[in-house]
């Protein structure tokens, strides 16, 4: 964060984070955007940080937890909700009575449902502005932030949004400090008892094994100024293509299907 960039003093932010799962092995861990999350916090000068988690507390979802209080908490809050509840009206209710300016959030789960929903129905319940694909906060004055939204092939775009708002961040936002061994065993996990809604829906669903899905384009996101230039002026490149001109509807769809299983869109 720029230093010239000042932040007004006392500004009171919660960060909702969840528990994660590695890629590789499946084990709990820290969720990555929530943690860009959790250091974006961290770089607004004087800010009072909260963190907040709304689920149960057990063996594998405290291991993640305590992974974001090695960044340098002394403790976190804890909404207490069993298995298969709404969470929606516990956090909206905790939000309602800390009344933080700035709720800040990854932009979707690593586990459970991942439809990135989660925030936009937050922000709908309480009412509040929502931005997402947040890179950075530039300056906070007068009750306004200003944020740096990413955009794709590293373009930026700068926002001005009145607070209390909530916003989300992703892969564009900084990454986050690694997290400490010490502090985190002394960090405390405070559980706070809240009121409880079943989701209706979630028992109706059929839950498969995720299929591979096909290749998609790629999206640049960079982080110097250097690379979204080059990404924004970068121009695609037409090597290998084909004119097709008077040819039978089955000469064009045998050309298109050999181009998918070319650029391994068909298996």
């Amino acid at each position: 964060m720029r230093p010239e960039a000042q932040k007004e003093a006392g500004l009171e932010v919660a960060v909702l984070v969840s528990v994660g799962r590695h890629p590789v092995t499946g084990r709990a861990r820290r969720a990555d955007q929530d943690a860009r999350g959790v250091e974006l916090a961290l770089s607004l000068d004087r800010a009072r940080i909260t963190l907040l988690h709304a689920g149960a507390l057990d063996e594998e979802s405290e291991n993640a937890m305590r992974g974001y209080l090695g960044m340098g908490f002394p403790a976190m809050t804890l909404v207490e909700q069993p298995q298969g509840a709404d969470v929606i009206p516990a956090l909206a209710d905790k939000l309602n009575e800390a009344r933080p300016q700035l709720v800040i959030a990854g932009e979707r789960a690593e586990r459970g449902e991942g439809s990135g929903l989660l925030p936009y129905l937050l922000a709908e319940r309480l009412g509040w502005p929502l931005v997402s694909g947040l890179a950075d906060v530039e300056k906070v004055e007068h009750g306004v932030a200003t944020l740096l939204q990413a955009l794709p092939r590293g373009q930026r775009r700068r926002l001005q949004v009145r607070l209390p708002a909530i916003v989300t961040v992703d892969a564009a936002a900084s990454a986050a400090r690694q997290s400490a061994f010490g502090p985190a065993q002394r960090g405390e996990i405070e559980a706070e008892p809240a009121a409880m809604t079943w989701d209706e829906a979630q028992p109706e669903w059929n839950v498969t094994p995720a299929r591979k899905r096909p290749k998609r384009l790629k999206i640049v996101k960079a982080a110097s100024a250097r690379d979204r230039f080059k990404a924004a002026a970068a121009k695609a490149e037409g090597a290998g293509g084909q004119v097709l001109t008077d040819v039978t509807p089955e000469q064009g769809a045998e050309a298109i299907f050999k181009l998918l299983k070319d650029e391994g869109v068909l298996r």
